[in-house]
């Protein structure tokens, strides 16, 4: 009996070792995922805006008669001075109007002495009774209706000879000549744009922005202003103007920008940028490794109770270099697996690991 009690102790620690061993071997392995607590923090994405420097003043220049045009002495580019002639009509048929008129002003002058020398002969016979009073009124009536007669021409002369005046285009300032919309030996109708005068003075950067970029109220902050071929070129500026309607062919709103103390290569035209920051937004930012989708909108998948994980579709606030801003979907204080997501699936328990910098298991 000695001998067999410590032969079944034998065995009966065999039996428990091999049970353990066999209920090792069959408890399920929870795969590891790497995992990160979020929170949220405010995000306002930089977005450089691409635009020109355009004069504060410009003018649409054009004839305030119609007519051909015969000459034109300046081009696009050009510097013009206030009073610099820019192009002229053919002036034949308003000097014919203007002959008109003074021959109107002759005759009319003409009828003015007839009619002062007959009431002058009335006048002197109405005292001795060789005239009637009738004869005398109708005397004196029409030389004032003559003098009336000819201040109407001489008014006429002078107004043809101020449409004469119009056939030459005269710059009002000095300035720049940026487009040019007729040439030579073209018939134009009066007001019809001949030049676009960009007036010497105060300059604006231009900028075509979108609608989402100016939530957030115009404010005095100071805009630098950089050239685009040499960043170095900058001048400071306060945003001047904003239209109050998109543009339907672009979809864009118009920004002006006022500049102040503008350097000499900041010239008309030039491109130039300047950063311009969103309004921050409480968002959570996360590794591309996070990113999942459902069936129809991104997703990523959340660690909830008893390490279970479910996918949970977001709203991307934007893509960045190797991450992404979530702007809505996830809550602060949550746990979200940014590594070994391939193979989850929604309600599968997991055993959480934290991930190193980058996303990566340790």
């Amino acid at each position: 009996m000695t001998v067999v009690r410590p032969l079944m102790v034998v065995c009966l620690g065999l039996l428990f070792t091999l049970a353990g061993c066999e209920q090792e071997k069959h408890s399920p392995q929870l795969p590891r995922v790497g995992v990160v607590r979020v929170e949220p923090v405010d995000f306002a994405a930089s977005v450089a805006l691409t635009g020109d420097v355009q004069a504060r003043v410009q003018t649409d220049l054009s004839f305030r008669v119609g007519g051909k045009i015969i000459s034109r002495s300046v081009d696009v580019g050009d510097h013009v001075k206030a009073g610099q002639v820019l192009a002229r009509l053919d002036p034949k048929d308003l000097k014919n109007n203007v002959d008109s008129a003074k021959a109107e002003v002759f005759a009319a002058q003409a009828r003015v002495n007839q009619s002062a020398a007959a009431f002058v002969r009335q006048e002197k016979l109405l005292p001795k009774g060789y005239t009637s009073r009738s004869e005398y009124d109708a005397a004196q009536a029409a030389l004032r209706g003559n003098q009336s007669g000819l201040k109407a021409a001489q008014a006429q002369l002078a107004n043809a000879n101020e449409q004469l005046g119009y056939t030459a285009l005269v710059s009002d300032t000095d300035g720049v000549i940026t487009a040019r919309q007729a040439e030579v030996g073209q018939v134009v109708q009066a007001t019809m744009p001949i030049f676009r005068l960009a007036a010497d003075g105060e300059r604006d950067a231009v900028f075509n922005v979108y609608e989402s970029l100016l939530s957030a109220p115009a404010s005095d902050e100071t805009v630098i202003v950089q050239l685009l071929e040499d960043p170095k070129v900058q001048a400071q500026g306060r945003v001047r103007e904003i239209t109050p309607t998109v543009s339907a062919q672009s979809g864009t709103l118009q920004v002006k920008v006022a500049l102040r103390d503008v350097p000499p290569a900041m010239a008309l035209g030039a491109p130039v940028t300047t950063l311009a920051k969103t309004q921050g937004q409480q968002s959570v930012e996360l590794p591309w490794s996070a990113l999942s989708k459902g069936l129809r909108d991104p997703a990523v998948w959340v660690v909830g109770d008893g390490d279970k994980v479910e996918l949970r579709p977001v709203r991307i606030a934007r893509y960045l270099t190797g991450k992404v801003i979530i702007g809505a979907g996830i809550n602060g204080g949550e746990t979200v697996v940014i590594n070994g997501a391939q193979l989850l699936h929604p309600g599968m328990q997991v055993e959480q690991v934290a991930a190193k910098d980058g996303g990566a298991l340790p």
